[in-house]
């Protein structure tokens, strides 16, 4: 599993990293990011730029909201707080459970089916929170003009279909280990963020960076006029 996830990472930025004088770290992948610009035979100027433009759009997010940090870090210790750790509990009934995701009988992934409903809780509103920060980054770059990335709409346009997954297996892996609600997450955002914008305008969509009450929840990120009634009235 780290093995099939670890090469689907291009680059990170890490939140959480401490340094003097450090808002943040970013991590590039290099072989990957070989990998990825020869599969889609992308201009490799153009595609490690365009990588790098999506990481440092989390820094900007995460250094112009002082409080997003330790949000994120709240929420993901309350989901670690609460893991179940007693091998008993654990391995009950996980064969049938795995073997009705991998048959289609359930829906979801691994994430889904092993986690209690106090954490499903928790991973709902982290949900809403990475669909705003991936898809807002993905907004960003869209609107990078071919002056500073020539070809852009083309790797857009690849990149897209890369996301899909390649083969049966490939796409059943990323059901189970919950890639497909992470490419979510950026399709979501990036819907949510465009037509809230397109509704309010920049200034007042800009109020989702406010404080945290302001975030949008799972459910608003799929029908952003229930983020606008609820913060715009």
């Amino acid at each position: 599993m780290l093995g099939f996830l670890g090469s689907k990472v291009l680059g990170q930025f890490d939140p959480f990293h401490q340094a003097p004088r450090e808002h943040g770290r970013m991590l590039l992948v290099a072989p990957n990011i070989v990998h990825a610009e020869r599969e889609l035979e992308a201009d490799p100027r153009d595609f490690r730029l365009w990588v790098c433009l999506h990481e440092e759009t989390h820094r900007v997010q995460f250094t112009a909201v002082p409080w997003m940090t330790d949000h994120l870090r709240s929420e993901m210790a309350e989901i670690l707080g609460s893991v179940q750790t007693d091998p008993s509990e654990l391995l009950g009934d996980a064969v049938r459970k795995v073997g009705d995701l991998v048959s289609g009988k359930s829906d979801g992934s691994l994430i889904d089916l092993f986690s209690t409903p106090e954490q499903k809780a928790v991973i709902e509103r982290v949900t809403g929170v990475m669909s705003l920060l991936e898809g807002h980054a993905d907004v960003v770059m869209d609107g990078v003009g071919p002056e500073v990335i020539p070809s852009v709409a083309y790797i857009r346009r690849k990149f897209t279909e890369r996301r899909k997954g390649v083969g049966t297996l490939d796409r059943l892996l990323r059901r189970l280990l919950g890639l497909d609600q992470k490419m979510a997450q950026y399709r979501d955002g990036a819907i949510f963020v465009r037509a809230a914008v397109d509704k309010v305008g920049m200034e007042a969509f800009n109020a989702v960076w406010a404080e945290p009450a302001n975030l949008p929840t799972k459910p608003e990120i799929l029908d952003p006029s229930l983020w606008i009634a609820r913060v715009h009235g």
